[in-house]
């Protein structure tokens, strides 16, 4: 498959693609994070990306999911937010850092947050706005919770919502399958790696 992308209006969106959500030693590797990362080849897909959105000078925007210290400032209210910290992702950590080989260079901005959602409490959608990007292809941790919260969003925002499959990963195959087949299928198109970098139209 080819992926026709205007370059002139397309980003790159890359979700917490940090040390306790994919490392080895990471906070989270025990819940199967690490070797589903793993077994989709994520750092060398997501790598991939940032080499040729680079290359291409497109925009690239980092977002990072934290905990904060101190009181519970990330809430108690969900499930998922009751899974972050107090110690895992902890604002300034080696398991809140970016994993190694895919760290901001340049101009490439590092949004932080404790939601789901990269648009809910960050600046991402006046950025994206500001540099009249209409298209937003996502990649990044976990498929069916950030990832998917995200491309739900960029889609009710107004932009259209590109997720790489193979640049994703979540707790599982399972997981991964469920928001692939049933829960972003009238939210996002799919692409892979191969077919982001192979796009056919360039302006």
């Amino acid at each position: 498959m080819s992926l026709d992308l205007d370059l002139a209006h397309t980003a790159l969106v890359l979700i917490d693609l940090q040390n306790d959500n994919v490392h080895a030693d990471g906070a989270y590797a025990s819940f199967g994070a690490a070797a589903h990362a793993e077994a989709q080849d994520l750092q060398k897909h997501v790598g991939q990306l940032l080499e040729w959105a680079r290359a291409s000078d497109l925009p690239v925007v980092h977002n990072h999911i934290v905990s904060l210290p101190g009181r519970a400032f990330g809430g108690n209210n969900a499930p998922i937010f009751r899974m972050i910290g107090p110690e895992s992702l902890r604002l300034g950590s080696w398991g809140a850092q970016a994993l190694e080989g895919l760290e901001p260079t340049g101009d490439e901005p590092v949004l932080i947050r404790n939601r789901m959602s990269c648009f809910n409490g960050t600046m991402l959608d006046t950025l994206l706005r500001n540099l009249g990007v209409t298209d937003v292809l996502v990649a990044g941790v976990w498929t069916n919770m950030a990832v998917e919260h995200t491309v739900r969003d960029a889609a009710d925002h107004g932009y259209r919502p590109v997720l790489v499959t193979n640049a994703t990963s979540s707790l599982s195959a399972e997981w991964q399958t469920a928001a692939e087949s049933f829960a972003l299928t009238n939210i996002a198109e799919f692409a892979r790696t191969e077919d982001v970098v192979t796009r056919t139209r360039s302006a």
